[in-house]
């Protein structure tokens, strides 16, 4: 089993609709119960900021500080990770950049947020995610991205690097400026930027669909994988034939993609495909109960390649998990949760819908803006 990392106290100033608040904890999972609107996916939107990015809302950061607090937010965590006991303190002052968020690790001003994934790995599934098969290629390539991250830390900065590179092709062909030395640059940054973001998730996805084969039998259906709209027929070819390939389309087709207004061709437009393997229909088709089963499926899945890859395994944010679930897959899963041997925090508004986890979890009620065990 993987070694555990998990969280020993959480404090918050100043987040959402907390003014002020801590949860002292175990290494047990925690079970979060309320009535709805009462902060509790605050709570698990607080830990997801101990991982890159922008949290499990994905929301502006201006946004996430109490209104009318007078400065920013901040979130302090006490975690066993990787490296031992780490205190790690995020958040944003007033009138910080909202794209930008500071971080402390052990009181000492880290360079990026990325040095978070040295202590932890943080994953989520909630209630907005459920659209994921019938949604947008945007929402399956962000989930996809977030899935390679927690297995390549330097995934996210060539992510950023490539659309940087991007924006600034498609703001010379705008402009009518085809000055072939200065496009030719930017195309085989971004050539080299976007194949190794392409090999990530082919490796990532590759490692995922051998772990879902050689499990054993699950309550949870199993999802085929597969990628599909950049060098689909090519993906197999050395990296730098790959490399050459892309600067080629790009070169060929600055005139359609100035017209577009956008590059119509890259890693920006791929497609994660997932088919209910037993059934062999796409998860779009399925029916809502067997899109919520199979998104389980692959995000438990994923925690377990996580475990198994980094040794560690990862905090899971599950929220409103049990709510669509009998209780027999709800014991199922709990039982699968705590067989990755992480830290789980699990939310709900019927506390006996947790029953099944025992002495497992410690339990925890909230009411607005307030945590009582």
């Amino acid at each position: 089993m993987a070694d555990r990392t998990y969280l020993t106290k959480l404090t918050l100033t100043d987040f959402r609709n907390y003014a002020q608040a801590t949860l002292a904890i175990d290494e047990r999972h925690v079970v979060l119960t309320g009535d709805n609107g009462s902060g509790k996916t605050n709570l698990l939107e607080a830990v997801s900021f101990l991982s890159p990015g922008r949290g499990l809302r994905r929301t502006v950061l201006s946004d996430v500080t109490r209104v009318g607090a007078p400065g920013g937010f901040s979130v302090f965590a006490q975690v066993v990770g990787r490296e031992g006991d780490v205190a790690i303190g995020t958040g944003i002052d007033a009138g910080d950049e909202v794209s930008a968020r500071r971080l402390r690790l052990n009181g000492t001003a880290a360079r990026s947020v990325e040095e978070l994934t040295d202590h932890l790995n943080v994953l989520w599934l909630t209630p907005a995610m459920d659209g994921l098969f019938t949604g947008s290629a945007s929402d399956r390539r962000r989930f996809l991205d977030r899935l390679v991250l927690s297995l390549d830390p330097a995934h996210g900065r060539r992510a950023a690097d490539y659309e940087r590179a991007m924006r600034s092709r498609n703001r010379l062909l705008s402009e009518g400026r085809f000055d072939p030395a200065w496009l030719s640059a930017i195309e085989v940054q971004m050539a080299e930027l976007g194949i190794a973001m392409a090999a990530a998730r082919r490796e990532m996805l590759g490692l995922l669909t051998a772990l879902i084969a050689r499990t054993g039998e699950s309550p949870f259906p199993s999802p085929a994988l597969a990628l599909s709209g950049f060098l689909d027929e090519e993906a197999e070819r050395p990296f730098a034939e790959l490399e050459d390939a892309f600067v080629e389309i790009l070169r060929d087709t600055r005139h359609r993609d100035a017209a577009a207004g956008r590059t119509l061709t890259g890693p920006h437009r791929v497609d994660l495909l997932v088919r209910h393997r037993d059934k062999d229909i796409e998860a779009e088709r399925c029916s809502t109960g067997e899109q919520k089963a199979l998104l389980v499926g692959l995000v438990l899945a994923h925690a377990r390649l996580t475990a198994d890859m980094t040794g560690y395994a990862p905090v899971l944010l599950l929220d409103e998990i049990a709510a669509h679930l009998d209780e027999g897959r709800r014991a199922a899963l709990f039982d699968l949760v705590d067989g990755l041997g992480g830290q789980a925090f699990m939310t709900g508004t019927d506390r006996a819908m947790f029953d099944a986890l025992g002495p497992r979890a410690q339990f925890f009620t909230v009411s607005q803006g307030k945590i009582l065990p």
